[in-house]
């Protein structure tokens, strides 16, 4: 379970440590999702984990308690920006937007991952962060319900994929789901196989 060692080391609570991560780097659909979170430790929700090791309902509970209790920050990049850039560009773009979003500077910010995003403050990246530091994991829990929502909308847009489920990741279902109907305005072009299927490849 991830715990606060490397928070403190770093001077938690008396400096603002933040952690980052995101959600949707690897799918065929729709955004990608950055989330910044400073906690309060006080109030450290209990059951803190990786998202993708926690069930949905943990998941949701845990994001309610991280938005009421700690503070928070969100920043999205667009379809376009992920077919324009690539996807790692524009999630350095999404984490950089979360930063402003947090409507603070924070003293350091903790990575997920062996890549740093340039968010002018002191940075340290850790590899599985969102299983080590309580502030990744919480920031892992943020952006994953929050596109997992978006994913939600854009389901009822186009119901044909059945991103409520897969949230548009590339499932048989979803690929069945391509070759019956071909993609829509928010699958990313610059994918395979919406690349090859649009004929660019």
């Amino acid at each position: 379970m991830p715990d606060n060692l490397i928070e403190r080391a770093l001077g938690w609570p008396l400096k603002l440590i933040a952690g980052i991560d995101e959600a949707g780097r690897g799918p065929w659909a729709g955004p990608v999702v950055s989330a910044v979170v400073v906690l309060n430790e006080k109030n450290i929700p209990d059951g803190l984990n990786d998202s993708k090791k926690i069930s949905e309902k943990k998941r949701l509970s845990l994001y309610s308690s991280i938005y009421n209790l700690h503070s928070v920050g969100v920043g999205i990049s667009s379809i376009e920006e992920i077919d324009r850039m690539n996807v790692l560009q524009a999630t350095f773009l999404s984490m950089s937007r979360a930063i402003t979003d947090l409507n603070f500077q924070p003293d350091h910010v903790l990575v997920d991952g062996n890549l740093d995003p340039g968010l002018n403050v002191k940075t340290k990246c850790i590899i599985k962060g969102d299983s080590i530091s309580i502030s990744i994991a919480a920031a892992s829990v943020v952006a994953k319900v929050t596109r997992d929502n978006l994913m939600l909308k854009l389901d009822k847009e186009f119901p044909n994929y059945n991103w409520k489920k897969n949230k548009g990741y590339g499932t048989a279902e979803h690929r069945k789901a391509l070759e019956l109907y071909g993609p829509c305005k928010y699958h990313r072009k610059s994918f395979s196989p919406i690349n090859k299927m649009l004929g660019f490849n």
